[in-house]
């Protein structure tokens, strides 16, 4: 059984304002709505940050998607929705694409200047339907349960958001979201492949995010779920982690995952996830953000503005002190050892002293 899905206040907001004039027009989805320009957009809440190359990206609200080359001007990008979006991934220069509410898949080819619309929620709907709307064994339970989860995404129509994007290169990728909603693609987003069945998640739970890591590929999600790619089964196998709250992101180099979500929660492995020790955060907010910075520290971002550093891998962190304390909802690397955030009021370069 699904649970619904919380969407953002400001949409009940918008819609009590409309009035009854505006319900008599006639409903434009945000699928089919380009984003407006507006000069308050690097304003307006940010929830994504990416690198390509040089290059700064970000994206957020009503399908607004900036992008700089020095992290102090910001150009709006041309975007074919208004979705809310949610996630950005460049795996090089030039080629990006972001997710987002309504099952939103977007593409770049221009390092983020201009977008195209690769994948919505109808599409998804209907690629679910195919893939699992006839299982092979009418009597396997499993097989059951994914074709009347396939068919209650049809009948619910695009309301289920995606919540993160990772590409390995320009051809193949993944995107993940509510209720265990994950699709892989291996040409560059032409084509799309449901993998809900080679998910360890029986209950469905919402997969927020997903990043390599020691070696692998590892997501994460409600109630503590970890789950780590068996590359050999093309398969998520879960991982048990001694914490069942939920975890919003993930992030790794050569031998170092870390996760971390509500509570300020963060967990540690350096043996590819056999097992896990609580890092040392000092606050209980949730952290919304994580990069390891150029200089190879450790950086998480807590959802009430607080900034914490790592210089131990992760083990411990201490709190920086920022001009600003604004909430933020992602981040990314920058130039010479700093990370750019991304939140309420835009985006901001903060450097750490030596």
């Amino acid at each position: 059984m699904f649970r619904q899905f919380i969407r953002p206040p400001f949409a009940m907001l918008l819609a009590l304002m409309a009035g009854q004039a505006l319900a008599q027009q006639a409903f434009i989805s945000p699928m089919e709505t380009p984003a407006q320009h507006s000069a308050q957009a690097i304003r307006a809440p940010l929830n994504a940050l990416a690198r390509a190359g040089e290059r700064l990206v970000a994206a957020g609200q009503r399908g607004h998607i900036l992008f700089s080359d020095n992290g102090k001007d910001w150009v709006q990008a041309q975007v074919p929705v208004s979705s809310d979006l949610t996630a950005l991934a460049f795996p090089s220069t030039e080629q990006g694409w972001a997710v987002g509410h309504e099952g939103v898949v977007l593409h770049s080819d221009d390092g983020g200047k201009t977008w195209s619309k690769q994948l919505d929620g109808r599409q998804i709907a209907d690629l679910l339907v195919k893939h699992y709307g006839n299982p092979a064994n009418p009597d396997d339970a499993g097989a059951q349960r994914l074709k009347q989860d396939a068919e209650l995404f049809l009948a619910q129509g695009a309301d289920k958001p995606l919540l993160d994007v990772w590409f390995e290169d320009d051809r193949n990728g993944f995107v993940v979201g509510a209720f265990n909603l994950i699709l892989h693609t291996a040409d560059g987003g032409q084509t799309w492949t449901p993998w809900l069945d080679r998910v360890d998640n029986p209950r469905a739970m919402h997969l927020y995010g997903l990043r390599p890591a020691a070696g692998s590929l590892f997501m994460v999600g409600e109630q503590g779920l970890v789950l780590k790619l068996d590359a050999a089964r093309q398969r998520f196998a879960s991982l048990e982690l001694p914490y069942q709250g939920t975890l919003f992101g993930v992030l790794g180099d050569d031998n170092l995952i870390l996760v971390y979500g509500l509570r300020g929660n963060a967990y540690r492995s350096l043996d590819g996830g056999a097992s896990w020790s609580r890092a040392e955060t000092g606050i209980e907010a949730g952290i919304t953000g994580g990069v390891i910075a150029e200089d190879g520290s450790v950086v998480l971002a807590g959802q009430t503005g607080q900034l914490l550093r790592s210089t131990d891998r992760g083990a411990s962190f201490s709190l920086v002190q920022v001009d600003r304390v604004v909430p933020n909802f992602a981040m990314a690397p920058a130039v010479g050892g700093a990370v750019a955030l991304a939140g309420l009021g835009g985006v901001r370069i903060q450097n750490f002293k030596q």
